[in-house]
């Protein structure tokens, strides 16, 4: 029995173009496990179930199993678990490809980017500090853009991607000065008005991003931006690593302490190390290097929210 559905999504999988879309996203994973090779960046496995992942602070459906009497949550993001990875005093940084599920609501089937089950490049360094990740980052996306134009240009042309290498230092906004200008708005107006990637820096959002112990309320994170209205591409910070200040913190995002017990408990042990760090979505950047309107066109089995998912 032939389905529309089924029909349009075979259609979609089986076509050159995802030939070479999938071409594309082989050569900039290479590129991005090269990259990290060479700066000698430890790769761990993900975590897929947990006691405990990233709460967000924008609104998702729970998503979580039950397994023996115990609550696990399908993973939003290995935040915490970078940061518990990194204790071992000779550890000093790693990385993850991690598939994470995070069950937006069907107001955000619109954007183009989201996806309610995607793959996070996620990284974490001990000691460091956000202008050093900030620089890591530029590196990384010169890198991995340089080897896919090198290396895929007949699939970039067969797609009709006009990518362009980005030139380092990318431009630093703060996002208190934007919203005063455009406004709840403000990131996807500067994304359509730029055109080169941009960082805009100081949220005030979950709990484990470092608040600046000389400047109350301003807050050590940053998030990267693609240009041409590609909006989001990592977000990242500083993080939060001493018992009381993590309390603090959770009191005012009015996040339960309960569920987190035992990190709090290696929070109070003071055995936390001082991180910093960063995750960018892998279909993300590939729907940016392919140039295309909708993250469901690099996804080979793209799950949009609010969709029907056939696969």
């Amino acid at each position: 029995m032939k389905t529309k559905q089924i029909e349009k999504t075979l259609d979609r999988i089986s076509s050159k173009r995802m030939d070479s879309v999938l071409t594309i996203q082989s050569h900039m994973l290479k590129a991005i496990s090269d990259f990290m090779f060479e700066k000698g960046i430890v790769q761990i496995m993900p975590v897929i179930v947990s006691p405990i992942t990233d709460p967000l602070r924008h609104s998702v459906f729970d998503a979580q199993i039950e397994y023996y009497g115990q609550k696990l949550k399908l993973t939003k993001s290995m935040l915490m678990h970078k940061q518990i990875s990194l204790i071992p005093k000779d550890r000093k940084s790693i990385y993850i490809i991690s598939p994470n599920i995070r069950l937006e609501k069907k107001e955000c089937n619109h954007t183009g980017r989201h996806l309610i089950e995607f793959s996070q490049v996620d990284f974490e360094f001990k000691e460091k500090k956000k202008e050093e990740v900030i620089q890591f980052m530029e590196e990384l996306l010169v890198y991995v853009i340089t080897k896919v134009k090198q290396e895929c240009k007949h699939e970039l042309d067969y797609i009709g991607s006009k990518i362009e290498v980005p030139k380092s230092p990318f431009k630093v906004f703060q996002s208190k000065q934007l919203k005063k200008l455009y406004r709840d708005d403000f990131e996807k107006i500067m994304s359509e008005k730029m055109k080169e990637p941009f960082w805009i820096l100081d949220y005030e959002r979950e709990f484990y991003d470092r608040e600046d112990p000389q400047k109350p309320k301003t807050f050590l994170n940053y998030d990267l931006f693609y240009p041409y209205g590609f909006d989001e591409a990592l977000s990242g910070g500083e993080r939060e690593f001493k018992y009381g200040r993590i309390i603090k913190r959770m009191k005012e995002s009015k996040v339960d302490p309960k569920p987190y017990k035992y990190y709090l408990e290696l929070a109070r042990r003071d055995l936390l190390p001082r991180t910093a760090g960063a995750g960018f979505g892998v279909e993300r950047l590939l729907r940016y290097i392919c140039g295309v309107k909708h993250i469901r066109d690099v996804a080979l089995f793209a799950k949009v929210p609010g969709e029907k998912i056939v696969f």
